[in-house]
């Protein structure tokens, strides 16, 4: 297939891979990654320019959510559903708990990174809640 006309991307990897970036955005695909272990996470991220769009295409995921302020805070957990699309909004803390067999597509802007991003450490409060969400089981 001529790629001018049709480009055809896929990744097999593990963790995060962008695929496609086209003027302002960008199309990625995430996979289970060691660092997506409850016991792993230790910080939040939020994006300061974008929101952050998400669709569960394989497996299990939680989105884990810290709020909009300052800092992360109350922890809550989106259990994430096939097909369905969730829009983390700029400046929302915000991390993922992966199945082994999940697979995620992603769409942001092409820039984000950690130019225009934010992390936040959390306290060992905020990451026993995390543990105590458990690994994503299919």
């Amino acid at each position: 297939m001529d790629e001018a006309v049709l480009e055809i991307r896929e990744f097999h990897g593990q963790g995060y891979q962008p695929l496609v970036d086209y003027a302002a955005w960008r199309v990625a695909l995430l996979r289970w990654a060691e660092s997506s272990l409850p016991q792993k996470i230790r910080r939040m991220e939020r994006h300061l320019r974008t929101d952050e769009v998400f669709v569960l295409l394989e497996g299990r995921a939680v989105l884990v959510l810290g709020g909009n302020g300052p800092r992360v805070g109350g922890i809550e957990a989106c259990a994430m559903e096939s097909g369905r699309l969730y829009n983390v909004k700029c400046n929302a803390w915000h991390s993922l708990l992966m199945s082994r067999e999940a697979l995620i597509l992603i769409v942001e802007n092409r820039d984000t990174g950690e130019s225009n991003s934010e992390f936040c450490e959390l306290s060992e409060e905020q990451r026993q809640q995390i543990v105590s969400l458990g690994e994503p089981s299919v």
